[in-house]
């Protein structure tokens, strides 16, 4: 459940070289032109009435297949994404090397700006959209875009590398899974697993794992990709009380999965695991969240402040990015979630 069909997320620009870098999605020169396809969980309403909603879906849908922008107030409810980057991270288009590979899809190394010493391979198209996909599929908000919330998870992994230990979980992670790939990438830890609830997504996602682990990226951790769905008894099952950490950026909005997602973590979680949640506040969704959690017997722990760069784009777009930014759905907060005492400091 979180990050693409088509990567225009990682704004692809059609005409760049293949050795040319450029920031992962440029916040100053595209935050305007930066409107997202099916399904954007940027500036999702969750109150808005299903029909509703359901209009503004297939208006959607029209509107990116027909390659405009999305520009009612309906279609803003479910897809505006205005504000696409902190800046984190910057993208350098690979040459292909395999030249009987016929598909589309363009491979770029995606580098930490404040940690270059890590990166990962990412796929960077992924071909048209497919209208039963968009509508029929499992949760497809993370087959869009690498979001804000995503981006700004994956640094503070790097940040806080030395903090994972044995088995971390990403939920929700859509099409890339940046998060999970960077902890297995940057951290000492035995093993990663990359999860989201669409297969589609996982589908990606393998590939992706593949073509880092042949390019050395991986170390000794075992890296995996699968299906987890968050109501599904068997997937959580297989799972239960296996992982250290279990990680999810920008899951929290959809009404029918939020008591699901707060089962899955609590269930996934070691006696003294902790869970690290990225989201913006979207109304009261993030409060629902806490509350649940709270409910579920889990302490929740909410930090505004845990990430010195971060917190300085957050400030620099309040006064100069008005326009395309709105904290209450751009700016993730982040709640860490354990089954005892918090652990570690998350405060910068």
């Amino acid at each position: 459940m979180s990050a693409h069909v088509f990567e225009g997320k990682m704004e692809r620009d059609s005409t760049g070289t293949a050795e040319k870098t450029e920031p992962a999605s440029p916040l100053r020169k595209n935050m305007n032109q930066d409107t997202c396809a099916a399904n954007s969980r940027s500036s999702l309403v969750v109150t808005c009435g299903a029909t509703d909603v359901a209009k503004a879906r297939w208006t959607l849908l029209r509107q990116v297949l027909r390659q405009k922008q999305a520009d009612t107030p309906e279609v803003k409810q479910v897809s505006v994404r205005r504000f696409a980057t902190f800046d984190l991270f910057a993208r350098k288009r690979l040459l292909t090397q395999n030249t009987s590979d016929n598909s589309d899809d363009q491979w770029v190394e995606y580098r930490s700006v404040f940690f270059p010493e890590y990166s990962a391979l990412l796929r960077d198209n992924l071909g048209p959209i497919r209208v039963n996909e968009v509508l029929n599929s499992f949760d497809n908000t993370g087959n869009v875009c690498v979001w804000p919330s995503e981006e700004v998870m994956a640094h503070y992994c790097l940040q806080k590398r030395h903090m994972f230990k044995g088995a971390v979980c990403e939920l929700g992670g859509g099409m890339t899974c940046l998060a999970g790939l960077m902890v297995a990438i940057c951290a000492d830890v035995r093993e990663v697993l990359l999860s989201d609830g669409n297969e589609k997504s996982i589908q990606n996602v393998r590939g992706l794992a593949e073509r880092n682990r042949q390019a050395g990226k991986f170390g000794s951790t075992q890296v995996s990709a699968r299906v987890v769905r968050w109501d599904s008894e068997s997937d959580i099952s297989a799972l239960e009380g296996h992982f250290d950490i279990v990680m999810c950026a920008d899951c929290l909005f959809l009404d029918q999965y939020r008591a699901s997602l707060v089962g899955a973590i609590r269930r996934l979680l070691r006696p003294n695991g902790m869970a690290l949640v990225f989201a913006p506040l979207r109304g009261e969704t993030l409060r629902l969240f806490c509350q649940l959690a709270q409910q579920a017997g889990l302490c929740a722990s909410q930090h505004q402040q845990y990430d010195a760069q971060v917190w300085d784009v957050h400030l620099k777009m309040l006064t100069e990015g008005k326009d395309a930014y709105d904290e209450n759905i751009h700016y993730p907060l982040l709640i860490t979630l354990t089954k005892g005492p918090q652990p570690v400091s998350h405060t910068q």
